[in-house]
């Protein structure tokens, strides 16, 4: 099976960290948003990729290129970038001749069984509950437990089921029709050319989809489902068993967490859930659930929930005090 993974978006949520890279590389745990993806889809034996690039695309190409030599790799430029059907439509000559083809977005991180998805006899749209459906892309599953409905961002939700990213298409030629139909017809959402459009004009057309429901979903879009996502992934057992002390003298170090090569820390406090880059250098530091770059340094910093950007530098306040009997002094107002 052939994946294809849309990763042209601009990432505005992410802002400041996506004005020099994508939103899918962006650090997560010991690995970008991408690289987990990628990882996820070899260990269910995948080996043909398609990745959909616009903004600052050559970045995402040199990364895969040379993290992952051994895949068999496209890359298709979408321009103007005009929504995800737009995306696949695009590159739609990658994938139509294909018996089945899976669909990840880059900047989504799923916990499922990928090789279970795979062999499903029928299409597969990946969901969760979520407790703002309106928000996304969701589905209706009729008394058969087949899909009645996609809708993109309802006003009104009759599920709280939402899209995760993850779509198994076993007739991509079925696909490609739909997203020619939508895009004659100027077919739009919130004036792009949504997926969720062209899938319900499948259904409609007699395609046959279920869902399947996935363990974790995250959306890395937005700073705090980042961080989420990065002390969900620092809890597996990897992490919990590694041992910093010869790395980190004079330190504390609190699991789960992660440290890149070629790190210098001391005298510092540093988890639980911090994700640390290569190279950077963190000296009188207390940090807690958050991801710092790589050739970052940090010197007296308390930061907690925090996103340090890579060859980033903070200084914060050192204080020499002589403090006598009866006295109370707040920095935090």
């Amino acid at each position: 099976m052939k994946a294809v993974i849309p990763v042209a978006g601009v990432g505005s949520k992410l802002r400041p960290h996506t004005h020099t890279q994508p939103k899918s590389l962006v650090p997560v745990a010991d690995n970008t948003i991408l690289g987990h993806i990628i990882d996820k889809l070899l260990e269910a034996g995948i080996r043909d990729f398609v990745f959909i690039i616009g903004y600052l695309g050559e970045k995402i190409e040199q990364y895969v290129r040379q993290k992952y030599p051994q895949l068999n790799a496209e890359f298709v430029v979408q321009e103007p970038r005009e929504g995800l059907g737009h995306a696949l439509w695009v590159a739609r000559h990658t994938y139509e001749n294909e018996a089945s083809v899976l669909i990840m977005l880059g900047d989504a991180i799923v916990d499922v069984d990928l090789k279970a998805i795979i062999e499903a006899p029928h299409s597969v749209l990946g969901v969760k509950k979520v407790a703002k459906p309106s928000l996304f892309g969701v589905t209706e599953v009729g008394t058969d437990e087949f899909i009645v409905k996609v809708v993109e961002k309802p006003k009104i939700p009759k599920s709280n089921f939402a899209l995760v990213g993850l779509y198994k298409i076993d007739n991509p030629k079925k696909l490609v029709e739909s997203l020619a139909y939508i895009i004659a017809e100027d077919f739009r959402t919130q004036n792009e050319y949504h997926l969720t459009d062209a899938l319900m004009h499948m259904i409609r057309n007699g395609e046959k989809m279920s869902t399947w429901s996935v363990d974790h979903w995250f959306d890395c879009g937005r700073k705090d489902t980042l961080l989420e996502a990065n002390a969900t992934l620092l809890a597996r057992p990897k992490f919990r068993d590694r041992d910093y002390s010869k790395l980190c003298p004079g330190c504390i170090v609190i699991p789960p967490v992660s440290i890149g090569e070629g790190c210098t820390i001391t005298h510092s406090i540093i988890g639980p859930n911090v994700a640390i880059g290569d190279n950077t250098t963190i000296t009188r530091s207390i940090l807690s659930n958050s991801i710092i770059g790589s050739y970052s340094e940090l010197r007296f910093a308390v930061m907690q929930n925090s996103i340090i950007g890579s060859d980033a530098s903070f200084k914060g306040f050192s204080h020499n005090l002589n403090i006598g009997d009866s006295t109370e002094i707040n920095f935090g107002q």
